[in-house]
């Protein structure tokens, strides 16, 4: 049975911040803070920087170089992107913002990069006189400074114009990956290319023994490398993303910390070969390797966090009756969310599936977003935000409530032989047997239900019946603060 809110739908957009001039006249913005212009400006910019890049690649490639050096340099773009996007299934991201991510990395970052990178050399190599020395220094230092400072932008541009979008650690590492998967494409491009000129220096036909060498080294070994250097300054963003707005020099200190331990694994990486005969592959196993297996296991387990932070906020929202007793153990679960865009498309088609994953990611958004409320760190646009969030889940509710509730059927544990306390430590906080008993099979109480969260009699969430949540950020309001 649909649950209605005890209140109506409120306007989704809020009213003009701080109410209208004294003249009764709102200003409009000028033309320069207009979402089109700055938009406009962008795409502009990345296209332009695209066509400039494209041309100084080819130029060193030869056109049928950087055709071969093209064909083999997207081979690993798809699987890095379908990784980030794994990662990112929790909360997924629009795809505006990766979109504009792979752009900045292939286009702006590059033709930074390369231009840049040259001037450096060339000048260390006329101070010096030394040009070995300076092609040395370069990819050693030059080179992993401008590269890391020209991806971080991508990622300082979307924690600062896309905060919504930009909620932690994954988000940081989703776009500092993406980025560094578009620069990486622009670079094998012009490596493998110039491998294949070489190649065709020498007499041999086709895809002989230089670039095969290098595709082996740059796509095959170490396809992760540039995200795995990136990724560190997303990890600063990210953490500092979950600090309030009050920590300003932590929010400071913390992606310029990540900034330059990309920097210096860069340079560890480029130097590796001057390390001796096997320096490479040293470099490689004692480090590289090691590194990309302690990220991988820090996001999958930020993720796993994320989850748990879902279950354990939405419940004051289905005790309020803006979501049903199931969801919040349903959202909680990838299966579960899977599930149930499987039973809405089977049962209503695709865009019945398309609308329970929306209502999946702003639920999602509306759990990380009381989180931080409750931590004392949400922004001063929480209750706007609160609001929309709620809005959308209530007009796809119709929609989302019978896929997700079948889902938290099919994923619910057996219900065990009643004892006094309940044996899952993860979710025993939510529910309880007895007199309320269990919701839709699982042995996790009514979520609905004030006793069910384990707080005092007469209170909702640890706070009194009724009264608004006090938190150190400001007056939090209750998820029915309308009535």
């Amino acid at each position: 049975m649909a649950i209605s809110p005890p209140f109506p739908p409120y306007p989704l957009h809020p009213p003009h911040p701080g109410g209208a001039p004294e003249d009764g006249v709102l200003r409009h913005a000028h033309w320069w803070q207009r979402r089109w212009v700055r938009y406009g400006a962008l795409i502009t910019l990345l296209a332009l920087s695209g066509l400039v890049i494209l041309a100084l690649v080819r130029e060193q490639t030869g056109t049928e170089g950087f055709l071969v050096g093209l064909g083999l340099a997207v081979l690993p773009v798809p699987l890095l992107v379908a990784v980030f996007r794994w990662l990112d299934r929790v909360e997924p991201g629009p795809w505006r913002n990766l979109v504009f991510a792979f752009a900045w990395g292939a286009c702006a970052a590059a033709l930074i990069a390369i231009v840049a990178n040259s001037f450096a050399t060339r000048w260390i190599a006329m101070a010096t006189a030394d040009p070995s020395g300076a092609d040395t220094l370069g990819a050693t230092v030059i080179a992993p400074v401008v590269e890391e400072s020209a991806k971080a932008a991508a990622v300082l541009l979307v924690f600062l114009f896309r905060r919504r979008d930009f909620t932690g650690i994954v988000d940081g590492v989703v776009i500092a990956g993406i980025t560094a998967t578009g620069f990486a494409f622009t670079e094998n491009i012009l490596y493998l290319g110039t491998a294949f000129g070489t190649d065709q220096l020498t007499g041999d036909s086709g895809i002989s023994s230089v670039t095969a060498a290098t595709f082996f080294v740059r796509v095959v070994m170490s396809p992760f490398a540039h995200p795995l250097f990136t990724v560190l300054t997303g990890i600063g963003f990210g953490i500092a993303a979950l600090s309030g707005e009050g920590r300003r020099l932590r929010r400071a200190l913390l992606p310029l910390a990540g900034l330059l331990l990309a920097m210096s694994m860069h340079a560890l990486w480029n130097g590796s070969s001057s390390f001796g005969e096997f320096g490479f592959f040293a470099v490689y196993v004692a480090i590289m390797v090691p590194a990309f297996g302690l990220l991988t296991w820090l996001v999958v387990w930020t993720r796993q966090r994320e989850l748990r932070t879902v279950r354990e906020e939405l419940p004051a929202y289905a005790a309020a009756g803006w979501l049903t007793p199931a969801e919040p153990f349903a959202l909680g679960s990838m299966r579960a969310r899977r599930l149930a865009r499987v039973y809405a498309r089977r049962h209503l088609g695709r865009s019945a599936a398309r609308e329970v994953a929306r209502y999946e990611a702003y639920a999602t958004s509306l759990a990380f977003l009381r989180h931080r409320g409750r931590r004392g760190r949400a922004n001063a646009d929480f209750v706007v935000r609160e609001r929309e969030l709620l809005n959308e889940l209530w007009r796809r509710k119709d929609v989302a409530r019978p896929a997700l509730d079948h889902a938290a059927r099919m994923t619910a544990p057996p219900v065990p032989v009643p004892m006094a306390a309940p044996p899952w430590p993860m979710y025993g906080a939510y529910g309880s047997h007895g007199s309320h008993g269990s919701s839709y099979g699982h042995p996790y109480g009514s979520y609905g239900h004030p006793q069910s969260y384990g707080y005092p009699q007469g209170h909702s969430s640890g706070y009194p019946a009724g009264q608004a949540y006090g938190y150190p950020g400001g007056p939090y309001p209750a998820p029915n603060p309308y009535q």
